[in-house]
């Protein structure tokens, strides 16, 4: 069996889908976003894409700062609803029932109901194309408690965290081993 050759695209899957949240606590907005991740280590550093249509766009390029709020199976409606719908015409915490909860770093809400929420400082922005990325420091990350193992390690598997892939939300969990696992010492 061979491959088949596709034009060149978005093909790297599962990304995860998270909820974006920008503005202040009394005017904020929620984005979703499937383009986000880990760059750099030290300093922590990450980014999100978004097009310069998006309303988010202006608040954050405006504000500098922004929070990734990781989304669970619970929150799938929410994210999917918030991705769909625009902050010009809507109030997404209002809409979906969902929590503002006061950041420590930035002026931006958290999403209380996410597992982990992680505050972001915006470094620079590259115009790419059709999406521009939001290269940011993390400033901290806020995670719940109820997630947090007896060691003092977040537990991803107990958040039913989702991912984006192909058009659908897939939840994720199943650990089938860590970091070093196929080379280590019997």
């Amino acid at each position: 069996m061979s491959k088949v050759i596709w034009k060149p695209g978005t093909f790297i899957n599962p990304v995860p889908a998270v909820m974006v949240t920008c503005g202040t606590m009394e005017k904020s907005n929620i984005v979703t976003v499937a383009w986000t991740g880990t760059i750099n280590s030290d300093p922590a550093m990450c980014y999100i894409s978004l097009r310069p249509t998006r309303h988010s766009y202006n608040i954050i390029k405006e504000s500098g700062e922004f929070v990734i709020n990781l989304t669970t199976k619970e929150l799938a409606r929410a994210t999917d609803w918030c991705g769909c719908r625009t902050g010009s015409k809507f109030d997404k915490f209002k809409e979906m029932n969902l929590t503002k909860e006061k950041a420590n770093f930035v002026k931006c809400p958290l999403i209380k109901e996410s597992p982990a929420s992680i505050e972001c400082k915006v470094k620079e922005i590259k115009e790419l194309g059709s999406h521009h990325m939001f290269i940011a420091e993390v400033l901290s990350v806020d995670a719940d408690e109820k997630y947090i193992d007896e060691n003092g390690a977040f537990d991803i598997s107990k958040c039913n965290l989702i991912s984006y892939a192909n058009g659908g939300y897939y939840v994720q969990g199943t650990k089938i081993g860590k970091f070093g696992y196929s080379v280590k010492k019997k």
